[in-house]
C-alpha cells in the first residue's frame, strides 16, 4: 500500500509518499480501506516531536473508510461496512488496521468524508463543554481558536445547548465565517486583547467556560477571561509555545482549570456511545461538519504545511 511516512521528526517536509507493507489484521481488530483522513492538530504535533512507533512511521489519529478484513474475535462489524476510526497512529495510508472498539458505524447515506472528522474534534469539544466543563443553558462560553476543528465543533455544540458563544480567530474574515455556525461575538486575537474584549462583551462579568485548545501563553488569557466560578477546559497545545500560567490567578474568583484528553477515555462505554450519538446527529443534520480543503494523500506534506499556516476554517482532509 501507499502511505505518507517519515523517518525522523520535523517540519512537514519530512513526510514522504512511499510504498510500505500492507497491515496485518489483529484478531480483535479490523482493516479499513481509507476513503478520507481527517488531519488532527495532534498529528502535526506528533510529526514535530512525537515518538516514532514504527520505522518508517505513519502518523495520524483519525480516518474513515470501508472494512476489508475483520479479525477472528470481532463479531459486531463486518466486511463492507463503513466506519469512522481513531487510533494512536496509522491514518495517513491507503489501508489502516484499527481496534474494533475504535470503530463507529457510519449511517447509510452519510458521507464518509464528513464522518471522518467527527470522533476526535466533536468528541473532544463535547467533553470540554459538558463532561468536564459542566456547561448549562444560559451560560457564556469562550472558544479559543474558533476556526479549528475542535473550535467549530464547540461553537455549534455550545449554541445547540443554549449558550452565548464568543470565539477567537486570527482575522476578521475568519470570524465572519464563524457566524453561520452559531458565533455570537468574535474576537480577533491579533488586534485585540482577548481578556479585555471578553470583559467588554460581558459587562465585566467574564465567561462561565473557556474551551482552550491552544495552550501556551493563550491559556493565561483564558483564565483572565473567566467570571466568578468560571472553568477552563484545556485540551491541547496547538500553539507549541511554552505553557506559562499564574495558577494563583485562579484563586480570587474560585475559578478552575481542567485538563481534557479524550484519548484517556475513548475506550469507555461513555465516550464510545457519545461519539456514536454525535455521528448519528450529524447524519440527520443536527450540526455541520466543516471541511476547508482536501489534498491527495501523496501531498501530505503540503496539507500539513497548510494546517500550520493557520489559514484553514474547519478540517483539512487527505484522500488516498
Amino acid at each position: 500500500m501507499k502511505a505518507a511516512v517519515y523517518y525522523e521528526n520535523g517540519s512537514p517536509d519530512v513526510l514522504k509518499y512511499e510504498e510500505v507493507p500492507d497491515p496485518v489484521c489483529h484478531p480483535k481488530g479490523v482493516i479499513i480501506r481509507v476513503s478520507a483522513v481527517s488531519i488532527e492538530g495532534g498529528d502535526t504535533l506528533n510529526r514535530w516531536r512525537g515518538p516514532l512507533v514504527r520505522h518508517p512511521h505513519i502518523v495520524g489519529y483519525q480516518a474513515a473508510g470501508q472494512i476489508v478484513e475483520v479479525g477472528a474475535e470481532v463479531t459486531h462489524l463486518k466486511v463492507g461496512q463503513w466506519v469512522a476510526t481513531v487510533d494512536g497512529f496509522g491514518s495517513h495510508a491507503e489501508l489502516r488496521p484499527v481496534p474494533a472498539r475504535n470503530c463507529w458505524p457510519i449511517p447509510d447515506g452519510f458521507d464518509p468524508r464528513l464522518a471522518s472528522v467527527i470522533p476526535v474534534a466533536f468528541g473532544t469539544a463535547h467533553d470540554c463543554l459538558f463532561e468536564f466543563g459542566r456547561l448549562k443553558a444560559g451560560e457564556t462560553v469562550l472558544v479559543q481558536a474558533g476556526a479549528s476543528g475542535v473550535g467549530l465543533a464547540a461553537i455549534q455544540l455550545a449554541k445547540r445547548a443554549g449558550a452565548t458563544v464568543l470565539a477567537t480567530a486570527s482575522s476578521d474574515e475568519r470570524l465572519a465565517r464563524l457566524k453561520a455556525y452559531g458565533l455570537d461575538h468574535g474576537i480577533n486575537y491579533r488586534t485585540h486583547s482577548v481578556p479585555e474584549s471578553v470583559m467588554k462583551l460581558t459587562d465585566n462579568k467574564g465567561v462561565n467556560l473557556v474551551v482552550d485548545s491552544v495552550g501556551g501563553p493563550t491559556l493565561q488569557g483564558s483564565i483572565l477571561s473567566l467570571g466568578y466560578r468560571g472553568r477552563v477546559s484545556m485540551v491541547g497545545q496547538a500553539g507549541r509555545e511554552p505553557m506559562t500560567v499564574d495558577v494563583g490567578s485562579l484563586m480570587g474568583g474560585n475559578r478552575s482549570l481542567s485538563g481534557v484528553f479524550l484519548g484517556a477515555e475513548i475506550m469507555t462505554d461513555r465516550a464510545h456511545d457519545m461519539i456514536q450519538t454525535l455521528i448519528d446527529d450529524a447524519a440527520r443534520g443536527a450540526f455541520q461538519v466543516v471541511i476547508d480543503r482536501e489534498f491527495p494523500l501523496s501531498e501530505a506534506a503540503a496539507a500539513h504545511a497548510y494546517i500550520e499556516s493557520r489559514a484553514a476554517v474547519g478540517r483539512v482532509l487527505l484522500i488516498p
